[in-house]
C-alpha cells in the first residue's frame, strides 16, 4: 500500500473503532459472528486456490505464483505437469529435427556416391594427382 492509503486505512480503522463501542450487545455479536463466517469462506477459497482450484480473483493471483526465491504460493499440479509436458514435446520436436536434417545429409551424400559409382571415369581417376590438380584449375577458371 501506498502512504496515502496507508493514512486512509488507518483513519478508517479509527473511525470504525470509536463507532463499533456504540453497537448494541446482540448486533455486535452478530457482526462478530459474520465476520468470522466471511473469514472462514475466504480461508476456504485461498485453500482451494492453493490446491489448484481458480477460484475469484484471490484464487487467480494465488494459484499462478509470484516467482520469489522466499516461497509464496506455489504452482499448481496442473500447471507443473502441463511446463513439464510442454518442454518433453518441444525436446521431442527438436530430437525430430535434429535425426531428419541427418538423414538428408545421409541422403545427400548417398546421391553423391551413387552417381561417383555411376560415372564413365574410372575409380582411380578420383584419387589420381592430377585429376585433382585439373579439378582445381577447372574450378578457377569457371
Amino acid at each position: 500500500m501506498t502512504s496515502p492509503d496507508q493514512e486512509f486505512a488507518s483513519r478508517l480503522k479509527e473511525h470504525l473503532d470509536r463507532s463499533a463501542g456504540d453497537l448494541r450487545p446482540g448486533l455486535a455479536y452478530r457482526l462478530q459472528q459474520a465476520r468470522a463466517a466471511a473469514l472462514g469462506q475466504l480461508e476456504e477459497k485461498r485453500q482451494t486456490a492453493v490446491a489448484g482450484g481458480l477460484v475469484g480473483a484471490h484464487g487467480l493471483a494465488g494459484g499462478l505464483g509470484t516467482g520469489t526465491l522466499g516461497g509464496g504460493p506455489r504452482r499448481p499440479l496442473q500447471h507443473r505437469i502441463a511446463l513439464g509436458l510442454g518442454i518433453a514435446i518441444l525436446a521431442a520436436a527438436m530430437f525430430g529435427w535434429y535425426q531428419w536434417k541427418a538423414w538428408q545429409e545421409v541422403e545427400e551424400l548417398s546421391d553423391i556416391d551413387a552417381q561417383i559409382l555411376t560415372s564413365d571415369l574410372p575409380i582411380d581417376a578420383y584419387v589420381d594427382r592430377g585429376f585433382q590438380n585439373w579439378l582445381s584449375t577447372a574450378q578457377r577458371t569457371d
